[in-house]
């Protein structure tokens, strides 16, 4: 009676493990139908939005920055880089080959660059936001390396936003969250180049920038916040102010398109302990080009970066 049993038992955890991977496989599938659903176009592009990012060229622009870190201001300078490319809506990278499921994207790569005394930091942050569509963000991404160490985060939009983040602090370390879809401050610097007039206004609830979070140690969640909108003759100027975390933040663009972004002031709290007190960190233009820089590797193409005041 024995083998029979034995027998059994076998079979009836092949059989758990078969149906398993039947649903992860299924699991799967729903998530990319859904973020394909998702993102299906919710209006049509204008010719000119075609015309300018589907170019072959992305858009460069250098900004000279003035950053609040530890309580100091530090000079250095920041680089949008805006580009389109078709995303894999399931693996969420980029693709290399033609689909009818590719998510056309705006990507924007954001890098900043300052000393802290004898040390360096370098940030950068990546959004890959669906050009015809009203959604979140599909995946954002932010590293900063000092010479301390290094941290890492990122968001994979899925059912939920799964977040993945690395630290060598102690108090962060290594974190596997699952967040409620909530309003992305990273994604809405793609959504004023796209059309303004969608972005979100009042009281809303918001996840701040990767890099702040990371920086100042804050969890990584929606915080509640008040979005507004105040209009010149030539530029709009988009603020979000987070009461919780005693920060705000003001984009300013200009009111055509391509609604370039001249400058943003983002002030919190710097420093730690006796040396903290509020501070603003800005970033004023210097020069914005279009370029395939990716092609642009030799070291003749170094002009370049003299052009836009990166040297």
């Amino acid at each position: 009676m024995k083998k029979p049993i034995l027998l059994f038992a076998i079979l009836s955890i092949l059989a758990i493990i078969a149906c398993s991977n039947v649903q992860t496989d299924a699991s799967a599938k729903t998530v990319e139908k859904d973020i394909v659903e998702n993102t299906k176009p919710a209006k049509s592009l204008s010719e000119e939005f075609k015309k300018y990012w589907y170019a072959g060229q992305a858009e460069i622009s250098s900004y000279q920055l003035e950053q609040a870190r530890y309580g100091e201001i530090r000079k250095g300078t920041a680089v949008l880089i805006y580009v389109t490319e078709d995303f894999l809506p399931k693996e969420q990278v980029k693709a290399d080959t033609n689909s009818p499921n590719n998510i056309p994207v705006l990507k924007l790569n954001a890098t900043k660059n300052f000393n802290t005394g004898i040390y360096p930091y370098s940030i950068m942050q990546s959004t890959f936001y669906p050009v015809a569509d009203n959604q979140h963000a599909i995946k954002v991404s932010n590293s900063i390396q000092e010479w301390c160490g290094h941290v890492y985060a990122q968001l994979n939009n899925r059912t939920l936003f799964e977040v993945t983040s690395h630290s060598y602090f102690e108090k962060e370390a290594d974190q596997n969250l699952l967040l409620d879809k909530a309003i992305l401050e990273n994604e809405l610097w793609a959504k004023i180049r796209i059309d303004p007039e969608d972005l979100p206004l009042g009281n809303i609830q918001v996840i701040p920038s990767f890099e702040f979070c990371r920086l100042r140690h804050q969890q990584i969640k929606a915080y509640t916040a008040k979005a507004s909108l105040q209009k010149e003759d030539a530029t709009s100027t988009y603020t979000i102010e987070y009461p919780e975390l005693d920060r705000s933040i003001s984009i300013t663009f200009t009111n055509s398109f391509p609604y370039t972004i001249e400058h943003w002031e983002e002030t919190y709290i710097s420093g730690f302990g006796a040396n903290a007190k509020k501070m603003t960190t800005k970033a004023t233009k210097i020069k914005s080009i279009k370029s395939a820089y990716w092609g642009k590797n030799s070291n003749t193409d170094e002009s370049l970066r003299e052009e836009l005041g990166l040297n």
